[in-house]
């Protein structure tokens, strides 16, 4: 059957109907171990009761209001999120390319804010991904994503990741800001190092450069802090967030701190519907479980045992699995077969979702909510279906 979807996906050929915890079931009763959790998105899973509440509750209000108005979870997510954060302020939208296109026009107001509005082009590294937009695509220099849509927007210069020299070299009298992520996602599960981390803080306080963090993929819980710049001791003067804050609800913020976003002025930007009640209800529920201190300890907790059980498997197969990569429940096998294949594997063998990303890295992101139980039945799936490729001709 030919679909009216435009064809910019390739979907596996099973369709879901409802997910619990986990997993994910189809219409026939097949059950999916879900180590994807929608590409990072559903932290604590499906179906989680304290979040149905949440939407329950705020359905029978008030699903939509202009920005027009004062909207009160909206507010509530503000404070909650500025108060555990650098930031002073925070601007939400629906994904995470338009809260990086939020965070790329904070940055070039700002300049201009200062008189200084030669200052507009941003440095972004090797590997980088940031959303599909045009500005976005062109911020993370993909040619893949490039490619067929005419001229690259321009304002960004990309540089080679931890080589802090060649950042310097760059470095010019238009610079504005340096935009990367402390986990590059699509781009393999490569961790940026602390060090690196702070060299570029050290190098935007010397220039007067302001430091913007994607954490779309990384934060919320991800890695076993609220946000992963956090383990590094230093902060940025932007982040966005998206993916895991609405734990599967369209939601993304960008936060910043006063200063950063002094030019930002009523009509400087916006969103239709950016911030509504339903979206601001179940952020709050999903920060009402994150934000805790016990929960995060657990990611820690969990994340050590995934990676050792990861560790395990390629000590079992040094000839497929090549590097263990990232941190807490955000975690990558690169391996000597193409993701895709292995993700394929995985799916129809072992009934595991896992997520492809670049550099023949699978990644591995269940909910945070998987309990041990849920990862050891996940190392042994994998070890039955990574037994069977290992044997295969590649």
């Amino acid at each position: 059957m030919t679909s009216a979807l435009l064809p910019v996906f390739q979907p596996a050929p099973m369709v879901f109907e409802h997910g619990e915890g986990v997993w994910l079931f189809t219409a026939n009763g097949e059950r999916y171990l879900d180590f994807g959790a929608g590409i990072a998105v559903n932290a604590l899973g499906y179906s989680h009761p304290h979040l149905l509440d949440a939407l329950e509750r705020q359905s029978r209000k008030l699903w939509h209001l202009s920005n027009a108005y004062r909207i009160a979870e909206t507010e509530r997510l503000a404070e909650r999120l500025t108060a555990a954060s650098f930031a002073d302020l925070a601007f939400f939208a629906n994904s995470g390319a338009e809260a990086n296109e939020c965070a790329i026009k904070i940055a070039r107001r700002h300049h201009d804010a200062h008189d200084r509005p030669e200052r507009w082009r941003i440095l972004t590294f090797q590997g980088a991904f940031h959303g599909r937009t045009l500005a976005t695509m062109a911020a993370g220099g993909n040619r893949k994503y490039l490619n067929g849509f005419g001229p690259t927007v321009d304002g960004f210069d990309q540089c080679p990741l931890e080589d802090i020299a060649a950042v310097r070299a760059c470095v010019g009298p238009q610079t504005a800001a340096i935009m990367i992520e402390p986990i590059q996602g699509e781009g393999g599960l490569r961790p940026v190092s602390h060090r690196f981390l702070r060299q570029l803080r050290e190098l935007c306080d010397a220039h007067g450069l302001l430091l913007i963090f994607d954490e779309i993929q990384c934060g919320i819980g991800r890695t076993g802090t609220l946000f992963a710049h956090q383990q590094a001791g230093i902060a940025p003067d932007i982040m966005s967030l998206a993916k895991g804050l609405g734990g599967g609800f369209p939601i993304s913020a960008c936060l910043a701190t006063r200063a950063a976003a002094c030019g930002m002025m009523p009509g400087a930007h916006g969103s239709t519907f950016g911030g509504n009640p339903l979206a601001g209800a179940v952020a709050n529920a999903v920060l009402d479980i994150v934000m805790e201190a016990p929960f995060l300890a657990d990611i820690r907790s969990k994340g050590a045992l995934l990676r050792s059980r990861l560790e395990e498997m390629a000590a079992r197969y040094p000839d497929f699995i090549v590097q263990v990569r990232g941190h807490g429940l955000m975690l990558g096998l690169q391996t000597t077969r193409s993701a895709p294949e292995v993700v394929e594997a995985l799916r129809t063998h072992a009934r595991i979702l896992t997520i492809a990303a670049s550099d023949n890295v699978t990644r591995v992101l269940p909910p945070l909510i998987v309990t041990d139980e849920d990862i050891h039945l996940f190392a042994a799936r994998c070890n039955e279906t990574f037994a069977h490729l290992s044997r295969q001709p590649a």
